[in-house]
């Protein structure tokens, strides 16, 4: 059993192969588009849901930055679980979201004062009002090809939302 502390930007570095900032240094003014991913990095890291439920709070840098993406109309892209994150964050805004079908997460979202509606792995919800997009992913998939499709077309959309469609 390895005895290593670990690092979340050392770790993020690894994966994205590239330049990392640290959230508190990140505006919403300096970026045209937010995408969470997804996993269970995101729910332990970026807030209490795991213990929590409906009952939830975001980080502070976390939820400062959702916040910030919202009131200035920019697009959030949410994953997997992340959408309990921009759910939290944004209490009672109203937002359409999607983790799938899971009842318990989508109950816990609806507590939140969003409105959760069941999309297939395949597929991207899009709230065209308040610019959230949001796809299941691992929630519902088994594989990367499971995934892929759904994850994408949010890409897509975030793109499209963040170009002013």
């Amino acid at each position: 059993k390895m005895n290593e502390e670990r690092n979340v930007l050392v770790e993020a570095a690894r994966i994205a192969r590239g330049n990392i900032k640290n959230i508190n240094e990140v505006l919403a003014d300096d970026i045209d588009a937010l995408i969470m991913p997804g996993g269970y990095g995101v729910a332990k890291n970026f807030s209490n849901f795991l213990e929590k439920g409906a009952d939830a709070e975001v980080i502070p840098e976390v939820k400062r930055l959702l916040v910030e993406m919202f009131e200035r109309g920019k697009p959030i892209g949410a994953v997997c679980i992340s959408p309990v994150i921009v759910a939290s964050a944004l209490r009672e805004a109203k937002a359409k979201l999607t983790i799938g079908s899971d009842e318990d997460v989508a109950k816990a979202i609806e507590a939140m004062g969003q409105q959760h509606l069941v999309c297939p792995v395949s597929e991207a919800l899009v709230d065209e009002e308040h610019k959230i997009v949001s796809t299941p992913a691992y929630m519902e998939g088994k594989t990367i090809k499971d995934v892929a499709e759904g994850i994408e077309k949010l890409v897509n959309e975030v793109i499209r939302l963040a170009k002013g469609g």
